[in-house]
């Protein structure tokens, strides 16, 4: 038979899946010996079983009927017992801590006998009546749904009526008055009686507790951060101690270290005649825990020495929950404390100088999630006010501007000097020499993977897309926001980490982990800490990290933050900006003559793109993929070529040859799908001599780097390759192109040729791709748009935050790598690869690469490197770390 109810001294720390964080907590305190209030804790079982099926399991109550009969033997009192009623607490407590998201009901026991009782025992009417009307108003808002804001309003004419400035200002008379207006509420709203009987308020709050597990804001909150759905909580039913006895009184909330700095020492507040619920609910002001130094020495004392006992044994940050009674201290609750990226990052590192914990240890105690934001500048949220607008936090980090709607305007303010921020309805690949010039960018439509948000993660730039409050009018340069116009040169603060928009220039703190990246400039503290986790992570991973880089600038920061090479050089991108006229001219040809004539005006561009780029990584690996969008993406707007024409006609005037020609391009290039069209691959298999230029570019640029003593060591990546004949043939065209530069230059040019992984066809059929690939390197982004059927720009302004509040989606599958799916394709590639080519360099060099818990999976998937945007080169590097040492640990275990 299943068990459901363990007491306190049974049990310890290690059964938090069975009690909760809370009660595994509370009775590791009780094996230590610390003043613990008895009590038991209900199990996760009990409240799965209760949610399956909607009503109390078989013979829980039962088994809580028999605890609390040793309870009341121990303590020489009865629940609810007339003269001398013995009290509870019912609290929940999941496995992982969720504050304040589900319910707590305490002084369970009181009734209109016992209150009486209670008055006369402890010497206190006015405490009776205070702790009796809380009962009615925490078990009528949490068990009965009475709307809390009512019992509010009650207890605010009350005070009102008596001139009193806080709850402790009314007479018990006050109170008594008051719970009789609470138990009128009661009946009024429910049409129901508060129950008298002592044991059906407990069961009814055990069971209260459980359904508040799937209770709204407990499920927003499990879905930020990452919390199973099918967990359950645990509740733990405890004898009351009473903080709001008198002056003698009090309840408190410590912390072991600052949790927001990480500094040793002894933090929290403390409130005098007070249950614990006060202290966090802010309904009168708290006293810094030091005060009570003063306030009551000896509680001040035992308490501190509590705080080192449970620090040494828990062997991290602990938050404490305390109640004085009368002068004697009483621990209630204790937790590993959550605690800023800061303090994560110097905890780790005082705790393993202290020797509480191995380097290993605290290795695993940061994250790259944390160190993200630790390198990102910030706005000083002291200074800022109520935030204009708001969207998804796309790219992290704080920026200020003037907001400009077009990219010729940001380049041009840019280089007069003027900080800027490109505000668009959403960005296109004609946007990007604004983005490089914006200190930010903001778009009212698109998600977190839309072409803004990667393009601009990538470059380190802040970003908040699909803020769906704005209007952008990008014909009268302004957007509004309801009733506020901002118009074109107003300046506004950007937080890509909060996804919100401000009016004016918020001020900024610089964020000093981001200048040691970028110097290698060590100090003691916050740097100090950081530089001694990467340190670690780097002697222990086996993953490579690379760069995603597409200009010597972004080669040579990316290398600064630690690269081992690039991952992936979109040559797309340099047939950007003045260039793009060549690349019309080749789509606009009319014979081969003109089209190799664009084409031989291409090639010392991209030869000296190349170059620039091999020497900022000499010696270092870089991966170039071949030209993959569409052409078309480089053409004029479709619409606007239409109107210009249109125009022109309707002034008589003849249309300019060159938009017709570019039109009919535009028009005989159209697709539905331009991502599932003519594109990567096929590209090169139907253009003549474009995979010709860019592979004899890429040649000459090794050759010159060789003649000037260099050691480059560029790939040749395929993109969007489904079938091995496709590779076969495209591949023959690159080498016949390195042996001709071979001969002419005689420096031998064997440059390696590989493919991106990003079709799932590609995935399912890997070992034969591997018979003409050298290496492989997963293309994330559309693998996972191919295997959901996600249009990657679209999708998530549509239809993914149903999806997320539906828990189809823990989190949006271009963020973290989706396991089941495309990690399945992911496994296939990898071992059948490697079959056939055992010697098969693997990587991934999509945005997963970037993403902490998908680091972790491509180290369990056997992948070599993972490449990523420069900003994210030292989160890959640390998780990197973190994932050898979580599969180390695995092993171990075994």
């Amino acid at each position: 038979m299943v068990r459901y109810v363990y007491d306190f001294a049974e049990c310890g720390r290690e059964q938090a899946d069975l009690l909760g964080g809370k009660g595994a907590n509370l009775a590791e305190m009780t094996r230590l010996g610390l003043p613990v209030p008895p009590g038991f804790t209900v199990t996760t079982d009990a409240c799965r079983a209760f949610l399956a099926t909607g009503s109390e399991p078989d013979g829980l109550m039962r088994e809580i009927s028999d605890r609390l009969t040793v309870l009341e033997e121990a303590a020489g009192r009865r629940l609810g017992q007339p003269d001398d009623p013995l009290l509870l607490s019912v609290r929940s407590g999941a496995r992982f801590s969720m504050p304040g998201m589900m319910e707590t009901i305490l002084d369970i026991g009181l009734n209109d006998e016992s209150v009486l009782g209670l008055a006369k025992v402890s010497g206190n009417e006015r405490f009776a009546w205070d702790s009796y009307r809380r009962l009615v108003q925490m078990f009528g808002s949490t068990v009965m749904g009475v709307d809390s804001a009512l019992f509010e309003g009650v207890l605010a004419d009350l005070k009102r009526a008596r001139g009193a400035a806080s709850d402790v200002d009314l007479t018990a008379a006050d109170l008594a008055g008051l719970l009789e207006s609470y138990q009128n509420l009661v009946r009024q709203e429910t049409g129901e009686y508060f129950p008298q009987s002592p044991a059906e308020q407990l069961r009814q709050a055990v069971l209260a507790v459980f359904a508040s597990w799937n209770g709204e804001r407990a499920r927003i909150y499990r879905r930020r951060e990452h919390i199973p759905d099918d967990l359950g909580t645990a509740v733990t039913v405890q004898t009351m101690v009473f903080g709001n006895l008198g002056a003698d009184s009090g309840s408190g909330v410590a912390f072991t270290r600052d949790p927001a700095t990480g500094r040793a020492g002894l933090y929290g507040d403390y409130l005098a005649n007070a249950q614990g619920e006060d202290v966090v609910a802010g309904i009168r002001n708290t006293v810094p825990l030091t005060a009570l130094a003063e306030l009551d020495p000896p509680s001040y004392g035992q308490l501190r020495s509590h705080m080192r006992t449970l620090e040494a044994h828990y062997r991290d940050l602990c938050d404490i929950e305390f109640t004085i009674e009368r002068g004697r201290l009483w621990m209630l609750q204790t937790r590993i404390g959550k605690r800023t990226a800061e303090a994560a990052f110097a905890i780790a590192t005082e705790l393993a100088e202290e020797g509480l914990i191995t380097p290993d240890e605290g290795l695993a105690r940061v994250s790259g999630e944390g160190l993200a934001r630790l390198m990102f500048p910030r706005f000083d949220n002291s200074a800022v006010g109520e935030a204009l607008a708001h969207g998804l936090p796309a790219s992290p980090g704080a920026a200020v501007g003037a907001a400009v709607f077009d990219s010729a305007e940001a380049v041009r303010r840019s280089a007069a000097g003027e900080k800027v921020v490109l505000v668009r309805q959403e960005t296109t690949p004609d946007d990007l020499p604004g983005m490089i010039a914006a200190q930010a960018v903001l778009t009212s439509r698109g998600g977190k993977t839309s072409h803004a948000a990667v393009v601009a993660r990538g470059m380190g730039t802040v970003c908040v897309c699909g803020a769906e409050e704005i209007t952008v009018d990008t014909t009268a340069r302004r957007f509004t926001v309801r009733d506020t116009v901002v118009e074109e040169g107003t300046v506004v603060s950007v937080d890509g980490s909060e996804g919100a928009v401000y009016l004016g220039a918020a001020p900024l703190v610089d964020s000093a982990v981001m200048r040691y990246f970028e110097t290698g400039e060590r100090s003691d503290g916050l740097v100090g800490a950081v530089a001694g986790a990467m340190e670690r992570a780097d002697g222990l991973r086996r993953l490579e990290v690379r760069a995603n880089a597409d200009t010597p600038e972004d080669a040579a920061r990316a290398r600064r933050f630690g690269a081992q090479g690039i991952g992936l050089c979109r040559t797309e991108h340099m047939f950007l900006g003045e260039r793009r006229k060549l690349v019309e001219a080749m789509i606009l040809a009319r014979d081969e003559r003109e089209r190799e004539r664009a084409l031989a005006a291409l090639l010392p561009l991209q030869r000296q793109d190349f170059t620039g780029i091999l020497e900022a990584m000499d010696a270092l690996p870089v991966t170039i993929r071949l030209i993959d969008p569409p052409l078309h993406e480089f053409l004029p707007d479709r619409t606007g070529l239409a109107v210009r024409i249109a125009a022109a006609d309707a002034r008589g005037e003849r249309p300019d040859p060159h938009d017709t020609d570019l039109l009919d391009a535009v028009n005989r290039m159209h697709e539905e799908n331009p991502m599932l069209g003519l594109r990567g691959v096929r590209l090169g298999l139907v253009v003549p001599g474009l995979v010709a230029m860019q592979v004899r570019a890429i040649a000459e640029a090794v050759v010159e780097r060789t003649r000037a003593g260099g050691r480059p060591r560029a790939e040749i990546m395929v993109p969007l390759v489904g079938a091995v004949e496709e590779l076969r043939i495209e591949r023959a065209e690159v080498e016949r192109v390195l042996a001709e530069v071979s001969a002419e230059s005689g420096i031998p040019v064997r440059l390696p040729v590989g493919t991106m992984i990003e079709l799932p066809r590609a995935a399912l059929t890997a070992g034969r791709i591997a018979e003409e690939a050298e290496f492989f390197s997963f293309g994330t982004n559309d693998l996972t748009q191919t295997t959901w059927g996600f249009s990657r720009d679209d999708v998530e302004a549509a239809f993914f935050s149903a999806y997320l509040d539906k828990g189809i989606f823990a989190t949006s599958p271009f963020e973290t790598l989706d396991r089941d799916g495309v990690g399945r394709l992911v496994r296939i590639a990898v071992d059948e690869g490697r079959a056939a080519r055992p010697e098969l360099k693997i990587g991934v060099c999509g945005e997963h690469g970037g993403d902490p818990e998908s680091v972790h999976f491509f180290h369990a998937a056997g992948l070599d490197y993972v490449s990523c945007s420069p900003f994210r080169v030292p989160v890959a590097r640390l998780e990197a770390g973190r994932a050898a040492l979580s599969s180390t640990r695995t092993s171990d275990s075994r």
